[in-house]
């Protein structure tokens, strides 16, 4: 029987999973604080105390919630990538590289749980 797939053992994808869900509920509690960052015009209430800054301070202020609002959406994409990395463990397809067909190592997947790319393919791109 050659055409076994090489993956790894359920009690491999199980620890992945565990890291992969703490990742996931860290990633929702720092969105969380980025869009309430963005969402509610976070004021201290000391618009009447300098006027002569005030427009500056507004500009720094749009600049923030835009940054802020960056990160938000590079944070959705980050908790979506991990969330399609638990459909592939359900799968028993976790961690196996979408271009050669390999293992990647457990080292990068411990440290990046959501990549589809073994290093080679990734040094190929």
């Amino acid at each position: 029987m050659d055409d076994v797939k090489i993956r790894y053992s359920d009690s491999d994808l199980q620890e992945f999973k565990e890291i992969i869900l703490k990742k996931i509920e860290k990633a929702e509690e720092d969105l969380k604080l980025l869009q309430a960052s963005y969402k509610n015009g976070s004021d201290n209430g000391t618009d009447d105390t300098s006027p002569q800054f005030k427009s500056f301070e507004e500009g720094s202020d749009t600049m923030a919630k835009e940054a802020n609002m960056q990160l938000a959406i590079r944070q959705e994409k980050f908790i979506r990538d991990l969330k399609n990395a638990l459909v592939r463990i359900e799968n028993k397809t976790y961690g196996i590289c979408r271009v050669t067909g390999k293992l990647i190592q457990k080292e990068r997947l411990k440290l990046v749980p959501h990549a589809t790319l073994s290093i080679e393919a990734k040094r190929k791109q």
